[in-house]
């Protein structure tokens, strides 16, 4: 039997929510906080990739005229579609210009909030022994929430980085920690990540 590995998973840390040139910050939409985010993440990829660690990085994108948008475009967030944000081979679907993506990372893209959805993310973790995911990234209430959800409930030990989260509401970010440390992950600190990530996290 061989012991669980650990993983690090950061999700959607795009120009889109990232940079001021991005859809987000076009409309408007303070990006201070998601900025804040990229740079702790670029410090746990940094801290996982020294201790061997898998890094795995996600985007949500859609094809250029939006065909496999569904309802997510058309009904529910039909202004991604109005401001042209997330398109496929677009810079604001690309990882945000202020972090550092390396060849042996993995990049996962998907249509949908969740990182398990369409996608080969399960795969990949199953067949590299992944038990425990260490998740950071934006935005807390979407994306990261739901993805953290099914790795919840796929029995995966998932650790959530509080100071690697963002959402542009205070109160969504903080509703969905709790959220998730009530029913799916545990919520930990930056040094509780890294110590994981190091093999050192006290279960």
């Amino acid at each position: 039997m061989h012991e669980a590995a650990t993983a690090l998973l950061l999700v959607d840390l795009q120009v889109a929510f990232c940079d001021a040139d991005g859809s987000m910050a076009s409309q408007g939409r303070d990006i201070a906080q998601m900025a804040h985010a990229a740079r702790a993440c670029n410090e746990l990829a940094s801290i996982a990739r020294s201790a061997s660690v898998p890094v795995i990085w996600t985007k949500m994108q859609f094809a250029p005229d939006y065909s496999d948008g569904g309802l997510l475009i058309h009904r529910i967030r039909p202004n991604l579609k109005r401001v042209g944000a997330l398109r496929r081979g677009d810079r604001d679907a690309e990882i945000s210009s202020v972090l550092t993506i390396e060849q042996a990372d993995i990049v996962i893209e998907k249509p949908r909030y969740s990182a398990l959805y369409g996608t080969s993310l399960e795969v990949q973790l199953r067949s590299r022994r992944v038990g425990r995911i260490v998740v950071a990234g934006v935005t807390t209430s979407m994306c990261v929430d739901t993805t953290v959800r099914d790795l919840g409930q796929r029995d995966f030990d998932v650790l959530v980085v509080r100071d690697g989260c963002a959402d542009f509401a205070a109160d969504r970010h903080e509703a969905a920690l709790a959220a998730m440390e009530f029913g799916f992950a545990r919520v930990v600190s930056l040094a509780a990540a890294r110590d994981a990530l190091e093999g050192r996290f006290d279960d």
